[in-house]
């Protein structure tokens, strides 16, 4: 029987934090949209700092000699882009930066967050709050910036994640492959169960990730382009 201090997957926690995202999410959408533009700036420019005052400290943290693990300790994951990614979104409220955290956002960090590869102790434990933390400020910056102050994704925003995304899975297979690291999960699947384990064996798990995630993006994308060509 699993031991109850540790962290299991769609236990009580899972479920309080996915109901926590959501809501959160809704929350933070519905304050953008009541904003004005003063208020607006203040709140993104706030809400970055947040993002970058919970994660940077842990990322030093993890990068101190008694944390070091160069199979973990770097910021090389998709997620861990994600964070730096939403900051910058927040602070510049930048068509690019936007672009990459409504589609790495909104699609590949729930992903994490539903299937999670996380072996630790349940909350308080600095593991827990460090992914479930990360994971949730992503997902509430990408809400925030699309539903509240009125971002939008298009096509030009769609090509630049494609490309973003592809260069960053190409360096991660250089990068494991010279220090026999899985960032990204590009060279094995992760040992939890993912979507992964739908999609084939290394390393045509990668193809049809691509070819499944380009086509959700666009799906994603659609509707957006849909009212713009419309209004």
């Amino acid at each position: 029987m699993e031991p109850v201090d540790r962290f299991v997957p769609y236990g009580p926690s899972h479920w309080a934090l996915m109901a926590l995202i959501v809501g959160g999410s809704v929350v933070l959408a519905v304050l953008g949209r009541r904003l004005g533009a003063a208020s607006t700036d203040r709140w993104c420019r706030a809400f970055a700092l947040v993002v970058l005052g919970f994660n940077l400290p842990l990322l030093a943290y993890r990068l101190t000699p008694g944390q070091w693990e160069i199979t973990h300790s770097l910021p090389l994951h998709l997620c861990d882009l994600a964070w730096a990614v939403a900051a910058w979104a927040l602070w510049t409220r930048g068509r690019s930066p936007h672009a990459l955290l409504y589609f790495w956002g909104l699609t590949l960090t729930p992903q994490a967050m539903i299937t999670p590869a996380l072996d630790s102790p349940d909350f308080p434990h600095l593991d827990f709050v460090e992914f479930w933390g990360q994971h949730l400020l992503v997902i509430w910056s990408a809400a925030f910036l699309t539903w509240g102050v009125g971002l939008r994704p298009d096509w030009r925003g769609y090509r630049l994640a494609v490309a973003v995304t592809v260069l960053w899975g190409l360096a991660m297979l250089a990068f494991n492959a010279r220090f026999g690291t899985n960032y990204g999960f590009v060279s094995s699947k992760p040992d939890n169960p993912s979507l992964l384990d739908l999609m084939g064996g290394w390393p045509w798990y990668l193809a049809v990730e691509l070819v499944v995630g380009m086509s959700a993006w666009a799906l994603l994308t659609w509707p957006w382009t849909r009212r713009q060509g419309s209004a």
